[in-house]
């Protein structure tokens, strides 16, 4: 009688390890076949990408010339500030 549950133990395991086997090729063809979609394609996130740059690249400048330098933040934006800004960096 122990030899038959034995046996049978033996070829439930054979099983088990035969179905893991199935079931690992199955996973392994689902990623092969399935291509990955993007929630959000990649030409969108460059342009999110330079987007937020120059966000925080106007942003900086505000802070700089406009908290540190007691100036008015809104002068960044302004021409004549560069202009000026520009005639300071440049000696001639």
């Amino acid at each position: 009688m122990a030899e038959k549950q034995n046996a049978q133990s033996r070829e439930q395991r054979k099983k088990d390890k035969q179905n893991e086997k199935k079931l690992a090729k199955q996973q392994e063809l689902e990623k092969i076949k399935r291509p990955r979609m993007r929630v959000i394609p990649i030409w969108i996130r460059i342009i999110l990408v330079a987007a937020f740059f120059c966000v925080a690249v106007v942003a900086g400048a505000m802070f700089g010339y406009g908290i540190l330098g007691d100036g008015a933040p809104m002068d960044v934006l302004k021409k004549e500030t560069w202009e000026h800004i520009l005639d300071l960096v440049k000696v001639e």
